[in-house]
C-alpha cells in the first residue's frame, strides 16, 4: 500500500483513546492517519472491565465485542462480612477482551475516513518548525499528534514530557478453571478490597474463562505473584486449566506538567488517566480521545487556541474528578481502620452513590466533595 505523508493529524496507538479521537477528527473531514506498532486484532493486557458510563460515550454499538454483561457488581472488604452490592437496569460493567474491542473502534474510525497504518513503530519525533513521525519505513509530516500509546507509548518521552505520573504495579492473569468453579465464580464481577495490602484483587468473567489480578496502589516493589496465589484461594480456585500472565503498570496520576506540547496532545494512560480509586482506565481514555479530537477540530488552523482548548475540555470533568479520586483512594487504600470504621456506617449508601458515579449517572457536585473531604479529614 502506498502511504501519503503529509497528514492534518498522526494518532499514535489503535485503542481506545486513539480510535476515538481519530473518529472525532475523520468525521470533521481532516486528514487523519492512525499508527499502530502491531497488527489488529492484537491482544492488550487490561481487565477488559468497561462502565456504563465509557460504553454510552462510544458511537456505535459495541455488543459484538462484549463476552458478559453484569447489571450489578460486589465489592468485599476483609472487615466486612457481606459484601456491598450495587443493582441497576443497565450494564454496570461490560466484559470485553482488547483486541476485539478496539479492532471495532478502530474500523469505525476507518469509516469516517481515518487510515490505519499498521506494523508501524514510532521511533522519532521531530518538534521544531515542523511536526514529523518517523518509523522504520516512513517520514510523516502533520500539523498535529495525538498520543495514544498507553502507559509504556514513547511519544510523551519522544515529544519531550518528563514522567511526572503515578504508576502503580498490577498483575492480571487470564485464567481458566474447571466448568463447576466457572459457573460459581461467573455469576458476579467483583472486586476485593485488601486482598493485597493498599490494594484490591478483581474477578471479571469473560465468556469461557475468568480474568483475575490483583493491583497496589503504593508505588513500591512487591511479590505481586504471591498475591495473586493467595487471591485465588480467596475465591475457593484450587486448580486451573490454564493461566496466562501479563504485568504491567497503572497511571493513577495524571502528569503535572501539562498535556499539550507544540502540537503534540496526550490521551489515556499515556497522560495518566486511569482512575486514582479504581485504576480503570478505559472509560477516560475514550473520554480524552474524544476531547482531544473535538478541540483539534475547533480550533484546527490555530494550535495554541486547540490546546487551550483541550485543557479547559479537561478541567471542566475529567481532572476535577481524578483529583477528587486522589484523596479518595489516599483515605481508602492507605487508612483502612477509619475507612472500615466509615463503612460500617455509611457503606451501602456509599457504595449507592460511588456506583452513580462510576457509571456516569450523576455527579458529584462541589459542595458534596468538599463535605466528603471535610468528613475525611477527621479521620
Amino acid at each position: 500500500m502506498s502511504v501519503n505523508h503529509t497528514w492534518d493529524v498522526i494518532v499514535i496507538g489503535a485503542g481506545p483513546a486513539g480510535a476515538m479521537a481519530a473518529h472525532e477528527l475523520a468525521k470533521a473531514g481532516l486528514k487523519v492517519a492512525i499508527l499502530e506498532k502491531e497488527r489488529l486484532p492484537r491482544y492488550k493486557t487490561c481487565g477488559g472491565g468497561l462502565v456504563f458510563r465509557g460504553r454510552e460515550l462510544l458511537p456505535i454499538s459495541i455488543q459484538s465485542a462484549v463476552e458478559k454483561e453484569f447489571d450489578s457488581l460486589a465489592v468485599y472488604f476483609d472487615k466486612q462480612k457481606q459484601p456491598f452490592t450495587a443493582q441497576r437496569n443497565f450494564p454496570i460493567l461490560s466484559m470485553v477482551m482488547r483486541d476485539q474491542f478496539d479492532q471495532l473502534l478502530v474500523q469505525e474510525a476507518v469509516k469516517q475516513g481515518a487510515v490505519l497504518l499498521e506494523g508501524q513503530c514510532l521511533q522519532r519525533l521531530d518538534c521544531e518548525s515542523q511536526l514529523k513521525v518517523h518509523t522504520q519505513e516512513h517520514i510523516l509530516t502533520t500539523r498535529y499528534v495525538v498520543a495514544a500509546d498507553g502507559v509504556l507509548g514513547p511519544t510523551a518521552k519522544l515529544a519531550g514530557w518528563k514522567e511526572t505520573r503515578k504508576l502503580i504495579p498490577a498483575l492480571e492473569y487470564e485464567v481458566g478453571v474447571e466448568p463447576a468453579v466457572f459457573e460459581r465464580l461467573a455469576k458476579e464481577a467483583r472486586f476485593d478490597i485488601d486482598a493485597i495490602p493498599q490494594g484490591y484483587g478483581w474477578c471479571f468473567p469473560k465468556a469461557h474463562h475468568l480474568s483475575i489480578g490483583v493491583g497496589l496502589f503504593a508505588p513500591k516493589k512487591i511479590q505481586l505473584r504471591d498475591f495473586y496465589k493467595s487471591y485465588l484461594n480467596k475465591l475457593g480456585i484450587e486448580s486451573t486449566t490454564f493461566e496466562e500472565a501479563h504485568g504491567f503498570q497503572i497511571p493513577v496520576g495524571a502528569r503535572t506538567d501539562g498535556f499539550t506540547k507544540k502540537g503534540v496532545f496526550l490521551t489515556g494512560d499515556s497522560a495518566g488517566f486511569a482512575d486514582p480509586l479504581t485504576a480503570e482506565g478505559l472509560t477516560n481514555s475514550i473520554y480524552s480521545g474524544i476531547l482531544a479530537g473535538q478541540s483539534i477540530v475547533r480550533e484546527f488552523d490555530q494550535p495554541e487556541l486547540a490546546a487551550n482548548a483541550y485543557q479547559a475540555a479537561l478541567e471542566e470533568r475529567l481532572l476535577p474528578e481524578l483529583r477528587f479520586s486522589e484523596v479518595m483512594a489516599s483515605f481508602f487504600y492507605f487508612m483502612p481502620a477509619a475507612r472500615n470504621l466509615l463503612l460500617g456506617k455509611y457503606g451501602q449508601r456509599a457504595c449507592e452513590i460511588l456506583t452513580d458515579v462510576f457509571t456516569g449517572q450523576t455527579v458529584l457536585s462541589q459542595d458534596l466533595k468538599k463535605k466528603a473531604l471535610k468528613k475525611l479529614k477527621i479521620w
